[in-house]
């Protein structure tokens, strides 16, 4: 039987309210001496009891607000208490204490959320979902991970590991009966079938790339020669004087990083060092950290002076920037000081470089002034989005990178499925590959799952959930 377990459950630090959370068998009990106003022995569930917490020797630690849970009514799905009291460290910590000396241990990191999935009140998916609900900073974080909490994630595994088993159970009925040399499963429907669900696959997995970003913020670099208007432009982003801007080539020396959020998605924007031949050691420390950063990245905002930058400069720096995978927005800066510079005159028919630059993607503007900010926010929104706008409610997106390992590991077993049924493969080695593929899915929502892939995931977690 498992311990009692008991957490402080709100952040640290001085608050109106403060949370204390207990869980496990006669976690009741444990606070019901203490608790005089009421029986919580006898008290009905789920509701909010008010009265006076004391201590061992009947004396007061604050007025409280108990709600008791029983099992398995309850987030753990067993006996819980949940004490509301005012926000003091001290206060918090005398009731853990409290706890504590009555039989109760400490939480571990996320030991409440596995407890919930060892119990079934979660899959190992949705309980990713609750600690990615909490860490969510944008109204897309929010909307992917409480998609996935609500089952999303989990729904979709379900049914195509439903679909799969149904054909397994029937090769495996005829390993039994190998000797007689009998078929029960449909190779042409199961041909099928493994091609759908390698369908649904790619749909999933080439949602992870907008997934992450959403989850993690899109990495996003502003790079270009020096006195371009790069710091200038991320003041402009940030509505903030973050970046020193002065018309000193070299002023940024190392990379300068902020977060904000656009259409409800977060953008971790780079500050980075001038392009040029470096004139001292630190320069060049700081032009090389500016490569290592648009080499790490997902986006790429290149800014260019109008004035001092010519075709084939601005083409010389793009070759030595961009990479296949980059998203690329360039930024024409200083519009002001040449009003009738356009498109063409940089990526016209001449252009004879290696890749071309949409005209979407090419934004004039007078950074100083914030002039066509909105455009390139749009647009730097419309990339990351890869053009989807705002996300559909309905719509799984996949942003744990473990569930794409696995899911990628799934598809490749399918593969050899594929490969095996239409090369006439014994059955032993397509049953054993379909087994593979049961596992790889099943690890996603804990059907399948091992004690160091659960420590490994719920340390993570925050104590208290």
């Amino acid at each position: 039987m498992p311990d009692p377990i008991i957490a402080i459950a709100t952040p640290a630090g001085e608050g109106a309210i403060g949370i204390v959370r207990v869980s496990g068998p006669g976690s009741i009990a444990l606070f019901a001496p203490y608790f005089q106003s009421h029986d919580l022995l006898t008290a009905p569930a789920r509701r909010a009891l008010f009265g006076v917490l004391t201590d061992e020797k009947d004396q007061p630690i604050d007025e409280v607000v108990l709600t008791i849970y029983r099992a398995p009514a309850s987030y753990t799905g067993e006996d819980a208490v949940e004490i509301s009291a005012h926000g003091s460290p001290y206060i918090l910590q005398r009731i853990v204490q409290l706890g504590a000396d009555a039989g109760a241990r400490p939480a571990q990191p996320g030991e409440f959320s596995q407890r919930a999935f060892l119990n079934g009140k979660l899959d190992l998916s949705q309980a990713e979902a609750v600690a990615d609900l909490i860490a969510s900073r944008s109204a897309a974080a929010h909307r992917i991970a409480l998609g996935q909490l609500r089952g999303g994630v989990s729904n979709e595994i379900r049914e195509l590991r439903a679909k799969l088993i149904d054909f397994a159970s029937l090769i495996e009925l005829e390993l039994d009966f190998g000797e007689e040399d009998v078929e029960f499963a449909d190779r042409s429907a199961l041909s099928e079938l493994v091609a759908k669900i390698r369908t649904r696959i790619a749909a999933l997995t080439s949602s992870f790339r907008l997934g992450n970003a959403i989850k993690e913020g899109v990495s996003t670099v502003i790079a270009g020669r020096p006195n371009a208007g790069k710091s200038t432009l991320l003041n402009a982003l940030l509505n903030e004087d973050r970046a020193i801007v002065s018309p000193i080539a070299g002023t940024t020396r190392d990379t300068i990083e902020e977060a904000i959020t656009i259409g409800g998605m977060t953008f971790r924007f780079i500050d980075t060092a001038g392009i040029r031949e470096a004139t001292d050691t630190i320069e060049a420390m700081g032009v090389e950290r500016t490569l290592q950063r648009v080499a790490s990245s997902q986006l790429l905002i290149y800014v260019f002076d109008i004035i001092d930058t010519d075709p084939a400069t601005l083409t010389a720096d793009l070759d030595r920037l961009y990479r296949e995978e980059l998203d690329l927005v360039v930024v024409a800066n200083k519009m002001d000081l040449n009003p009738y510079t356009k498109y063409s005159h940089y990526f016209g028919e001449d252009y004879d470089g290696k890749w071309s630059v949409p005209l979407e993607r090419f934004i004039p503007m007078i950074a100083s002034e914030k002039s066509n900010l909105q455009y390139l926010q749009d647009t730097l929104l419309h990339v990351a989005t890869q053009g989807r706008g705002a996300l559909d409610a309905q719509e799984v997106i996949l942003s744990n990178a473990r569930h794409y390992d696995a899911l990628t590991r799934a598809d490749r077993a399918l593969e050899r499925v594929a490969e095996g049924l239409q090369s006439g493969l014994s059955q032993d080695f397509v049953a054993m590959d379909i087994r593979q593929s049961l596992r790889d899915l099943g690890e996603i929502t804990g059907e399948i799952t091992t004690d160091d892939l659960l420590s490994n995931i719920f340390s993570n977690f925050c104590i208290g959930k």
